[in-house]
């Protein structure tokens, strides 16, 4: 056993484990090509020793680092940060670590960060992308491109049916009577946000109903504040915001100028996540899997790398959405 001022070396971990060097690096390497309770043997004797492998070392034997990076437009976006730390425990499951790029949301930053750690990592998974699909696309000719919250043809891409949520929370509006609906949009250039309009635009063409698009702005507390006013002032009877974080920003401004939930207006948000450990009513809530979306993402990351690159190409897939449906809808006002 490696001494206090002795550097662990993989055949002190081989011998502590009893198995074989080569068994010690493949597990360091590539974990599913292990055996379980194998696995677990190195794992725990790399531990007592307090060995950890050299990435460079490891990178220069199996071309791989053992790095995926994820790139987010920020980490604000509670949205985002759910789907960031799934990705990460994912990885984790699997002896990998993700380095977390933050993009703005804006195209040109994501080329740089893509460019940048392309050395340096063995895949990239691309969260909400601005980029146009033939540089991600290109990318993906040299090292494994995942879509997270986009579809792009050509990659392996995840989404979530987040349209298909507000399509119900649209429904029973019309139930309740609405006729002026306010939607807030998201961040410019969205894919998901012209899904989600494009979803509402359909139900309104069937229903009757009016709406009115305010935005974009970015999905941050703020906008959502600096929203409430116009909104407030437009003559619709309820409102429906790309996400929850807007959604609080723009309730506090209504709580400030007097203006009722559902009394004077109803609301709903296209996720439930900045909303999910706040005291008071719930609020009607599209219920997105930000998390699942992480895991998966990471899941098909590390099949590609596994399978020696991105020739194999995993089936995306579009993910469920649930809906909560509470009493912040509401009938509108008589007179409204």
């Amino acid at each position: 056993m490696a001494g206090p001022d002795d550097v662990a070396r993989l055949d002190d971990v081989a011998r502590e484990a009893g198995v074989s060097a080569s068994t010690v690096s493949r597990a360091m390497s590539r974990p599913d090509m292990v055996a379980p309770a194998t696995l677990a043997r190195v794992r725990d004797a790399a531990e007592r020793l307090g060995f950890r492998a050299n990435p460079a070392a490891r990178a220069l034997i199996t071309g791989r680092t053992g790095f995926f990076a994820l790139l987010v437009p920020d980490l604000d976006n509670p949205f985002y940060a759910a789907t960031a730390t799934a990705a990460q425990d994912r990885a984790a499951e699997a002896g990998r670590r993700v380095i977390i790029a933050v993009t703005g949301g804006e195209a040109a930053r994501e080329a740089a960060a893509l460019a940048d750690l392309e050395g340096q990592v063995d895949g990239f998974a691309v969260l909400s992308p601005m980029s146009a699909a033939a540089a991600l696309k290109e990318v993906h000719r040299r090292k494994p491109v995942v879509a997270i919250n986009r579809r792009v043809s050509g990659l392996t891409s995840f989404t979530v049916d987040t349209p298909g949520g507000l399509g119900r929370i649209y429904d029973r509006l019309v139930e309740l009577g609405h006729r002026d609906v306010a939607y807030l949009a998201g961040p410019p250039g969205s894919w998901m946000d012209r899904r989600r309009r494009d979803e509402l635009v359909e139900h309104a063409a069937r229903s009757g109903l009016r709406v009115r698009l305010h935005g974009p702005v970015r999905p941050a507390f703020a906008e959502g504040a600096a929203a409430a006013r116009e909104i407030a002032g437009s003559g619709c009877t309820a409102v429906l915001v790309y996400n929850s974080l807007l959604l609080l920003g723009m309730m506090f401004e209504f709580g400030r100028m007097g203006v009722r939930v559902p009394e004077d207006v109803s609301v709903a948000a296209a996720d439930d996540i900045a909303l999910a450990d706040l005291p008071g009513p719930q609020i009607t809530a599209v219920l997105a899997p930000a998390g699942e979306l992480g895991r998966c993402a990471v899941a098909a990351l590390a099949e590609m790398v596994g399978a020696g690159g991105a020739d194999r190409r995993p089936a995306g897939r579009r993910l469920p959405t649930g809906v909560r449906i509470t009493d912040s809808l509401a009938p509108p006002r008589a007179g409204a």
